[in-house]
C-alpha cells in the first residue's frame, strides 16, 4: 500500500529559517530519505514553493475562476509531501515519526493512496 505523507507547518516559520537552519533540517531529512530509499520504499518527494506562488482554479463557476494564492487561509500550510510504500498504517506512522524527529513542528497527515496511470489499471 502506498501512503501520502502530507507535510503541514506554518509557512511564516519555515520561510523565516536562515539558509543554515533550512540546510540543517534538509540534512536531517536526507537521513530518513536515504533509509526509506535503501529499503526501496521511497517514492516521489515534493517540496512546494510558498503559497504566494500558488494559483487556485475554482471549478464551481462557469467558466471556472482563476485566483491568485491558495484555496484556504489556514494557520498551517501544505508545504510538501512524500509517497512511501508501506505494508501497514503502523509502518507509515513509523516513517512519519522518523520525519518528525528530523523536522519538528507542524503536522504530518497520512493518507492511503491509489497510484493512477491514465490508460493503465490502477495499482
Amino acid at each position: 500500500m502506498h501512503y501520502a505523507i502530507l507535510c503541514y507547518h506554518s509557512e511564516d516559520i519555515v520561510c523565516a529559517w536562515t539558509k543554515e537552519e533550512d540546510d540543517a533540517v534538509m540534512a536531517r531529512l536526507s537521513l530518513v530519505h536515504e533509509k526509506l530509499d535503501a529499503q526501496g520504499r521511497l517514492g516521489p518527494v515534493v517540496r512546494l514553493l510558498p503559497t504566494t506562488a500558488a494559483t487556485t482554479l475554482r471549478k464551481d463557476s462557469d467558466p471556472p475562476l482563476v485566483l491568485d494564492g491558495p484555496f484556504a487561509e489556514t494557520k498551517e500550510q501544505l508545504l510538501g509531501f512524500y509517497v512511501v510504500d508501506c505494508a501497514s498504517l503502523d509502518e507509515a506512522l513509523d516513517a512519519a515519526r522518523d520525519l518528525a524527529k528530523a523536522n519538528p513542528g507542524g503536522a504530518y497527515e497520512l493518507r492511503p493512496i491509489s497510484i493512477f496511470h491514465p490508460g493503465k489499471a490502477g495499482e
